[in-house]
């Protein structure tokens, strides 16, 4: 079947059995659905972990898919949900890794300076020491390009909350991060505050 194949095409095909329909549309999608789960719950095994049962839940859901949100929302609210589950499984496996998270970030607030700018640079770092409900959503916007109906869909939240958690995530973040960077130039946290014009 043709790579250049519509999703809702793909999704009609594999609602009625051909699996070849379906493998193309897993393939074009994992990439997004494991970059959504590594931004969660953070690279390496636990992000492959989230991203094949979000996987698993998509193909075993598929046939319940209406249509009504896109296929990519859709995809992406339960890549978001396997993602979470991920993270509490995780938690329960490693109580201690709270109380590591919770030194760090006392050791990066308080003490050597230029050594707590230095960990906190990584974006990535950062979004990890947000709260989950301010986290998810912000990863959402500025990183998956979603408007705020469609985290509001994915998230099964009301727009206004969406956005009151998105500034608020952003604003934790920024604190996280930091004013300052090499040299004493103000922090640039355009990179996860790029789609304000809504």
């Amino acid at each position: 079947m043709p790579s250049l194949v519509e999703d809702d095409d793909l999704i009609r095909a594999s609602q009625h059995g051909d699996v070849a329909s379906l493998e193309i549309l897993l393939n074009r999608h994992h990439d997004r659905i494991r970059a959504v789960c590594a931004k969660i719950v953070g690279r390496g095994a636990d992000a492959d972990d989230a991203a094949q049962m979000a996987l698993i839940a998509i193909v075993k859901n598929l046939d319940a898919f209406d249509g009504r949100a896109r296929f990519t929302t859709w995809s992406y609210r339960i890549a978001t949900n396997a993602a979470i589950d991920e993270l509490r499984r995780r938690n329960r496996r490693t109580a201690t890794s709270i109380d590591d998270d919770d030194q760090h970030l006392q050791i990066a607030t308080s003490g050597d300076l230029e050594n707590s700018i230095t960990a906190k640079l990584d974006i990535d770092d950062a979004l990890h020491q947000l709260p989950e409900e301010f986290r998810i959503p912000v990863i959402l916007r500025d990183l998956c390009g979603l408007d705020y109906d469609q985290i509001a869909e994915a998230l099964e939240l009301a727009p206004g909350t969406v956005r009151s958690r998105i500034a608020r995530g952003r604003g934790k973040l920024a604190d996280i991060i930091g004013p300052v960077t090499d040299g004493g130039n103000q922090s640039d946290t355009r990179g996860v505050q790029g789609h304000d014009d809504e």
